[in-house]
C-alpha cells in the first residue's frame, strides 16, 4: 500500500500515534543558535529561510532536522532535496552512467549522511520506498510547481542567480524552503547568485512575508576545533 491520501475535512484523520509514517528522531543536545533557527523554521508563517555558514556549522544538518520534525507535524508534506553537480567541474550528468536518478545518486550522499545521523535505517528505508524523500539536480526544475513540500537546497553557493530564481519561484501552497550555502566555497568561478539573492531578501519587508536569512558563523562550527581554526584562517586571509 502507498501513503495515505491527503485528508479532506470529511475524512477520518489517522491518530498521530498510530500513523506508520511517524518518525522517531535520535536525541541531540542542540545549541542556542540551533534553537533560534528552529523557532523560525517551525513558525507556520515562515516560507523561505536562506541559511548561510561555513563548513561544519550545522546548516544542512539543522535544516534536515527541522524538515523531518515538520514532516512529523504534517505528514502530507514530502521532502525534496535539491543540489547541483557544479563541484564536479570536469563531469556532468550526461557523462555519468545510468539514468538521471542513478547519475544524481552520488550527489545525494550528504542528505543520506544526515539522515543516518538522525534516523534508524528502517525509517530511512521507509521514507525512500514511499517516495516521501526525493531528490533532483537544480537544472531539472524548470516547469515544476511545488505544493505541500519541504525543500532543502544544499550547496546553494554553487547555484547561479538564474538557478536560484528558478528554485524560489517554484514555491507553492503549504511549502517551505531551506536554502543552504557557504559563501566561502563556491565552485562556479564567481557566478554564484547565493549571496546577492540572500542579501536581497535580508530586510524587514521580506521577514513580514515569511522570507528569512539566518547566518551561522565560525563560532557555530561543531565538527572540530581544527576546522574552526582553518575557517578562521581562510576568512582572515582571503585569496583573489
Amino acid at each position: 500500500m502507498g501513503r495515505k491520501k491527503r485528508s479532506t475535512a470529511s475524512e477520518k484523520i489517522i491518530p498521530f500515534a498510530e500513523n506508520k509514517y511517524k518518525l522517531y528522531l535520535k536525541n541531540f543536545e542542540l545549541t542556542q543558535k540551533q534553537h533560534e533557527f528552529l523557532k523560525i523554521a517551525f513558525d507556520r508563517n515562515t516560507k523561505v529561510i536562506f541559511v548561510s555558514g561555513p563548513a561544519g556549522s550545522s546548516k544542512t544538518f539543522i535544516s534536515i532536522y527541522a524538515a523531518l520534525q515538520l514532516f512529523n507535524m504534517n505528514m502530507n508534506q514530502d521532502l525534496f532535496y535539491v543540489r547541483t553537480i557544479a563541484e564536479s567541474a570536469d563531469r556532468n550528468l550526461g557523462s555519468l552512467p545510468g539514468d538521471v536518478n542513478e547519475k544524481f545518486n552520488p550527489f545525494m550522499m550528504p542528505m543520506q549522511d544526515k539522515l543516518s545521523e538522525l534516523l534508524e535505517p528502517s525509517q530511512i528505508k521507509m521514507l525512500l520506498d514511499e517516495k516521501i524523500i526525493q531528490c533532483a539536480p537544480i537544472n531539472y526544475l524548470r516547469g515544476a510547481s511545488w505544493s505541500n513540500k519541504l525543500i532543502i537546497a544544499d550547496e546553494s553557493q554553487n547555484f547561479t542567480r538564474k538557478e536560484l530564481v528558478t528554485l524560489i519561484t517554484r514555491i507553492g501552497d503549504n511549502s517551505k524552503y531551506f536554502i543552504c550555502g557557504d559563501p566561502m566555497q563556491s565552485d562556479i568561478n564567481g557566478k554564484t547568485g547565493f549571496v546577492s539573492i540572500m542579501n536581497l531578501f535580508d530586510d524587514e519587508a521580506s521577514r513580514e512575508k515569511g522570507v528569512y536569512t539566518f547566518k551561522f558563523t565560525k563560532e557555530d562550527i561543531l565538527r572540530s576545533e581544527i576546522l574552526k581554526f582553518i575557517v578562521n584562517k581562510l576568512e582572515n586571509h582571503p585569496t583573489n
